[in-house]
């Protein structure tokens, strides 16, 4: 039998080793009430033109994100700041982060 010398950070390997779950992050943004919106403008008029009647229409982004983490928790906070440090532009932007196991 031998003796092996084994470091302290073996010793606990639930600490060591997460389980991780595979999550899909649908972070959809769009420009703030009130901001111009031209996209939306352009196409609110083609709708009028074709007979379809609407009081107001905004035009938005999304972004499906496929990525593993801990939990549906972090995988929120790892979307929320992609949106905030790329995705969206906070002075014109809202955005909305929606999580889902796959």
């Amino acid at each position: 039998m031998y003796n092996k010398i084994v470091p302290k950070e073996f010793l606990n390997i639930d600490a060591q080793f997460q389980v991780m779950t595979a999550y899909t992050a649908t972070v959809t943004v769009r420009l703030k009430r009130g901001v111009l919106d031209p996209e939306a403008e352009t196409t609110r008029q083609a709708l009028g033109r074709l007979g379809f009647e609407l009081e107001s229409l905004r035009s938005a982004d999304q972004f499906e994100i496929d990525l593993d983490a801990e939990s549906a928790s972090t995988a929120e906070e790892r979307a929320e700041e992609m949106a905030e440090r790329l995705l969206a532009n906070p002075t014109i932007h809202d955005y909305t982060v929606a999580i889902e196991e796959r």
